[in-house]
């Protein structure tokens, strides 16, 4: 007497409900790990752009005119697709009342550098030029 036992259908393999759920578990993981990367690698490139631009403006700045040279008013040009722009102004504060009789005077020095793609840095900073000196 030979019986033979045949598998119970409710326990052999997968349903359809179950693979459609693991599916959908590895498709949210998956997806969820291409919106990292590609936020990874914005953040990365607009980091490098940044860098980019900030290494033109300190060229710039370290080639315009010595402080004797330095006079108002502004100079602009092109450097590797970048244009700049440096804007030499009388330097204005409220806290300080002008005063003629000192031999220096100090004069605000913004420079602007954009980059090709229209984004812009701006740097400024104070530079100190004798009076009656140019």
């Amino acid at each position: 007497m030979w019986r033979s036992i045949e598998p119970r259908r409710t326990t052999a393999g997968f349903t359809l409900i179950e693979v459609l759920v693991g599916l959908s578990i590895v498709a949210t993981t998956l997806a969820s790990i291409g919106a990292l990367i590609a936020s990874t690698a914005r953040g990365t490139r607009s980091i490098e752009t940044h860098l980019n631009r900030l290494e033109i403006a300190r060229a710039i700045m370290t080639a315009i005119p010595d402080r004797d040279q330095l006079t108002l008013g502004n100079l602009s040009g092109e450097m590797a697709g970048h244009p700049w722009r440096v804007d030499v102004l009388p330097f204005v504060s409220n806290n300080m009342e002008p005063q003629n009789d000192t031999l220096w005077m100090p004069q605000t020095v913004i420079m602007t550098v954009r980059s090709p793609t229209g984004a812009a840095m701006q740097v400024s900073t104070v530079r100190i030029q004798r009076r009656g000196g140019g």
